[in-house]
């Protein structure tokens, strides 16, 4: 069975950091990305990455703030996110596929329950 579980979510201040991570059991995915769904709008791509560690641009709204790796060894994907605004306030969801990387959300073959990321201005 196969299971994303995402953790690292809370309350930050702005200006702040975050690391979330995701933990893939159940098999290997070629491409893991992060998307994010903010109260009353539409889930929002925000990076993927392959398995040999190349990335899918970062979504516009997160360019030079975050940055998503891996490890391999722990099927794991990470999302670093730094300088938080109060914008970034939003359920980060975790999602897999056995394809190339891709910022299209229907690509997706698996998801994660989302974990819950608040900015305090």
């Amino acid at each position: 069975q196969v299971q994303l579980v995402e953790s690292g979510g809370g309350l930050v201040q702005a200006g702040g950091s975050l690391r979330l991570s995701c933990a893939a059991s159940g098999r290997t995915f070629f491409a893991m990305g992060w998307f994010r769904q903010a109260p009353g709008k539409e889930r929002e791509f925000v990076a993927a990455i392959n398995w040999n560690g190349d990335r899918e641009p970062y979504g516009d709204s997160v360019k030079g703030r975050f940055t998503v790796s891996r490890d391999n060894a722990k099927n794991t994907v990470y999302l670093q996110m730094n300088s938080l605004k109060p914008e970034d306030t939003a359920v980060y969801y975790c999602a897999a596929r056995i394809g190339r990387p891709s910022s299209t959300m229907d690509e997706y073959d698996y998801w994660g329950q989302g974990t819950q990321v608040t900015v305090s201005s």
